[in-house]
């Protein structure tokens, strides 16, 4: 692990937590502390897999959003777009009519994580159907779907770290 710790995941959180993250990265302990929390990795390892998780959480809780045209797991999100998923709507001609399509798109890295991070990432890209915006509405939305939202991300975040830092992948 590197000395010097970038926490660029966690910009925008307080001094105090950064220092905390930055102390656990320094002693190697972030890994393992988060493994203890979160023990089991998902089972949810291909698109057909991730397909139904998805629908599922959208059935519950978003009956009356649009149909999804098209879910999976993306290897090159993080790479090309430093992001963790995506949402796109696809707006087509044909004929008179304006079609839209709606795609959800799940980092690869999320194969092999615990299932509760799998989830935010999932209920978060969800609320984008309904709210465009990071904003009030947005969150209200994400806790909905994920009563732990905030802390699941702060824990992503901070794994994100984690790994950046030169740590083991803890879920593999």
């Amino acid at each position: 692990m590197t000395d010097s710790v970038t926490l660029a995941y966690l910009a925008g959180y307080p001094p105090h937590l950064l220092e905390s993250v930055r102390q656990m990265i320094a002693a190697g302990t972030l890994g393992p502390a988060l493994r203890k929390r979160y023990p089991l990795a998902h089972a949810v390892r291909n698109e057909r897999a991730l397909q139904d998780y998805v629908m599922e959480l959208k059935n519950r809780y978003l009956r009356s959003a649009p149909p999804l045209a098209k879910i999976g797991f993306d290897n090159h999100i993080h790479v090309i777009r430093n992001a963790l998923g995506t949402h796109t709507t696809i707006s087509r001609v044909q004929g008179t009519k304006l079609k839209t399509k709606r795609e959800i798109r799940i980092a690869t890295l999320f194969r092999v994580m615990p299932e509760e991070f799998l989830r935010m990432i999932v209920v978060h890209e969800l609320a984008h159907m309904k709210e465009r915006d990071h904003d009030k509405a947005f969150y209200q939305l994400c806790c909905h779907m994920e009563p732990d939202y905030h802390q699941i991300e702060f824990d992503l975040r901070a794994y994100l770290c984690w790994l950046d830092s030169g740590g083991a992948p803890v879920w593999e």
